[in-house]
C-alpha cells in the first residue's frame, strides 16, 4: 500500500467514524495506518537531519547525522 493510499484510507475511516461509526476491526486499521504514517513521517525527519553539514566559524564542515546519530 503506498502512502497515498494509505492516507485516503485514513481519511475514509475518519469520515466514517463521524457518521455512522467503526467496528473494532475498523478502529484497528485506523490505529495501525496512523502509526505507520507517523513512523513514515519520523523516518523521512531524520533521513533529511541526517544529511545537513553545518559549516563552522573556523570553516570546519560537522555533519548532524554523524554528530547526533551516535547518541
Amino acid at each position: 500500500m503506498t502512502m497515498d493510499e494509505r492516507i485516503a484510507r485514513i481519511n475514509e475511516l475518519y469520515h466514517k467514524s463521524q457518521g455512522v461509526g467503526l467496528t473494532p476491526e475498523e478502529k484497528e486499521e485506523q490505529q495501525r495506518l496512523r502509526r505507520e504514517y507517523v513512523d513514515s513521517i519520523k523516518r523521512n525527519m531524520k533521513a533529511q537531519l541526517d544529511n545537513i553539514d553545518i559549516v563552522e566559524k573556523d570553516g570546519s564542515i560537522t555533519n548532524l547525522g554523524e554528530k547526533y546519530s551516535k547518541k
